[in-house]
Parts: structure tokens; C-alpha cells; sequence
């Protein structure tokens, strides 16, 4: 196997080695990227914040090549497959006030949530060059290309995920620490951060193609400290979905993902850290894929013949 690890071991490597969590062995030397996310990310963290660590890996080889050892697949019982570890509440015996919550995913897992434009996987991948705790090769070879996976799907997802957490800032209970923000501020502080991060993040990319994680940090620091009201947050974001509703049809963002150039990215990293994939993955030339193309539109357009009224000119 080709070695694509830095010299500085991953927060994953240290944190196993100091017997602070105890996730699957193969994670202490093939963790390919970790970021902080969180309030550290967005520039509104405080003394109190956690230590939020979003990153990916590549798991051993039969975890993503099981056909290699012999397994068929849809018969039988699957192996057992590598999609993420996380760990929450670690805490640091040198510092009784700091905690870690940890999240690391198998790159193809990763590559999945990225492409579907779920925010937080999005957001580790846009998170200030500071925020970067760990990266070998292959994090920078999906980081360089993190644009890629931008797409028009955001303004569902991103969407999606701030009226969730508007009805939790709404309705839900708080206990622990939100119940002080909620008895300090009469409302949920960092739910309304969060809805406002989300629905700005979201005009970013459809506006811009790109996304700046602090560009809104002072906004977020006012509703955090309580000097912007419920109702002007509710007002703002009953404004703003309005706006990106609008935006989303001017967009010059794709559809969707392009899911072929990911598939090569995927590949490429693949190769960095394994070596050749040649008994691994067909990988078809271009000329193939067309032909593939063509073959199924004709069954589609044949299909298509035998249902319709007239049916088939084609005599058993």
C-alpha cells in the first residue's frame, strides 16, 4: 500500500493513543483529512465551545473491493462495511473545560453526503484553511476540487435544514445548556444562529458557486449574544427563503452533482493511497460509456413500442 499520510498524525491517531476513544485499528494511519467545524468554523466560537472534528478515511481495501474476497453481491450475508465512527463528549484529562466531538467518515460515504449537498459535510469542506487540523494527499486532492460538489440540490437540502431547526427554536424543550440561553435570552440563541448561517450559506453557493464560512461572523456573534430579536430572525428568514426562492431559478449552478467526474475523483484518491486499482475497477473508456448510453435508450425507446397502442410491428 502507498503511503499517502503526512507526518503529522491525524487528531484521530491522538486521541486513540492517549486511550480516549477506541474506534476500528486501521483509523490511527488512514485518516486522509480532519477539519474543526462548529462555532470555530463559522468565527463565533467562545471559551466555552467544543471541539467539533468532521473528516474522512479510506478504509481497508476488501471494505470497498469485497469482491476480492470472494463475496457476490446480493447473495448471501455482506460483510460487514466501514461507514463512520463517531465519538461525542470526549474529554481532555489536561483540560476538565475542553471536549471533543469527533465524526469520521469512509470516503465514500463522505463523497455520498457531499454530493446530496448535506450542509455539514459542505461546510467541512469550505472551512477556513485555519480549521484544518489534519490533511494528507488525498484531503487535498478532494479539497482542491470541493467546488465540484456545489451544486442546484443545496437549496433543498440547506432549506430543509434550517426550517428544521426553526421549529426546534420554536417548540422543542430546552434542557442543559439551552436552557440557560432560552431563560438569559427568551429564546433559543444558537438554534436562530444557525437557521440564519444556513439560509446564508445557501445564497453563497447559489449566487456565487462558492461559500465563505465567516463571511457572516459578526451577524451570527450579534444573535448569539442575544442583540437581535426572535421576530427579526423569523422575519429575516421568512425574507431571505423568499429571495432564494427566486435565486435558485437564476442560478447557473448544475442540476445535480456531477457524479462521473466525483466517480474519477473517488478513483484517483483510491489509487494515491492503495497503488493501481487494475483488479479492482473496470474503469470504462469513454467511447464504452457512450455505446452503454446508446444501448439503453434504445431498450428504453423499445419499451416505449411495445406499450404503446399500435404495439410491436414485430410478429412471435
Amino acid at each position: 500500500m502507498k503511503n499517502s499520510g503526512d507526518a503529522m498524525s491525524s487528531m484521530t491517531s491522538q486521541l486513540m493513543q492517549r486511550g480516549l476513544i477506541q474506534p476500528p485499528s486501521f483509523l490511527r494511519t488512514n485518516v486522509m483529512y480532519e477539519t474543526l467545524m462548529g462555532s470555530t468554523a463559522y468565527g463565533v466560537a467562545t471559551d466555552a465551545s467544543d471541539q467539533d472534528v468532521i473528516g474522512f478515511c479510506i478504509p481497508p481495501k476488501l471494505d470497498l473491493f469485497p469482491h476480492l474476497a470472494g463475496e457476490i453481491a446480493g447473495f448471501g450475508t455482506p460483510g460487514k462495511r466501514f461507514e463512520q465512527f463517531q465519538d461525542a463528549h470526549i474529554q481532555d484529562p489536561d483540560r476538565a473545560d475542553q471536549e471533543w466531538d469527533l465524526s469520521i467518515y469512509s470516503i465514500t460515504r463522505y463523497l455520498t453526503l457531499c454530493m446530496e449537498c448535506n450542509p455539514n459535510m459542505i461546510d467541512s469542506l469550505f472551512t477556513p484553511q485555519d480549521c484544518v487540523v489534519h490533511i494528507t494527499r488525498v484531503g487535498s486532492m478532494v479539497r482542491d476540487q470541493r467546488r465540484l460538489f456545489l451544486h442546484k440540490g443545496c437549496w433543498q437540502r440547506f432549506k430543509g435544514y434550517a426550517m428544521s431547526t426553526m421549529h426546534k427554536m420554536r417548540t422543542k424543550s430546552p434542557i442543559g445548556n439551552r436552557r440557560k440561553l432560552v431563560e438569559q435570552f427568551g429564546f433559543d440563541v444558537k438554534y436562530a444562529y444557525h437557521v440564519v448561517r444556513l439560509l446564508d450559506e445557501c445564497e453563497q453557493i447559489l449566487r456565487e458557486g462558492d461559500l465563505d464560512l465567516r463571511r457572516s461572523c459578526e451577524h451570527l456573534r450579534a444573535i448569539r449574544q442575544g442583540n437581535v430579536s426572535e421576530q427579526e430572525i423569523q422575519r429575516w428568514a421568512a425574507d431571505k427563503e423568499q429571495e432564494l426562492e427566486r435565486l435558485y431559478h437564476r442560478t447557473r449552478l448544475p442540476e445535480t452533482a456531477d457524479e462521473e467526474r466525483i466517480r474519477r475523483l473517488l478513483l484517483e484518491c483510491l489509487e494515491e493511497h492503495y497503488g493501481r486499482l487494475d483488479d479492482c475497477v473496470v474503469d470504462e473508456n469513454a467511447a464504452v460509456r457512450k455505446l452503454r448510453e446508446i444501448h439503453k435508450l434504445l431498450e428504453q425507446s423499445r419499451d416505449l413500442w411495445d406499450n404503446s397502442p399500435g404495439g410491436s410491428p414485430v410478429s412471435d
